[in-house]
């Protein structure tokens, strides 16, 4: 059974900065797209930033773009999420998700297994 567990999430102020970690027990880490995705309360999940298996290629959000940064270590099945300049809009849980079947994709349904979440939480 595949496992995603995210770590480094917490609070911080406005401006601050936060690497989010998401370890994965599967030996298809190396072969998946990972991905961001975050929710805050009362909206729908949201994408936030996604990389290929080999980390070729990532995007962003635009939201975030500039701001986060995604990128993996398949020697570690690791992949981490760089967060600066936070704002308290950034303000939601965090999950990291996988995806054998698709290269690139940002879409929620496209992912075949989650974390649990890490909350992030940005003061003003």
């Amino acid at each position: 059974q595949v496992q995603l567990v995210e770590s480094g999430g917490g609070l911080v102020q406005a401006g601050g900065s936060l690497r989010l970690s998401c370890a994965a027990s599967t030996r298809t880490f190396s072969n998946s797209a990972m991905a961001w995705f975050r929710q805050a309360p009362g909206k729908e999940r949201e994408f936030v930033a996604a990389i290929t298996s080999t980390g070729a290629y990532a995007g962003a959000a635009d939201s975030v773009k500039g701001r986060f940064s995604i990128s993996r270590d398949n020697a570690k099945d690791t992949v981490y999420l760089q967060m600066n300049s936070l704002k308290p809009e950034d303000t939601a849980v965090y999950y990291c998700a996988g995806s054998t079947r698709f290269l690139f994709t940002k879409s929620e349904i496209d992912y075949d297994y989650w974390g649990q979440g890490t909350q992030v939480t940005v003061s003003p």
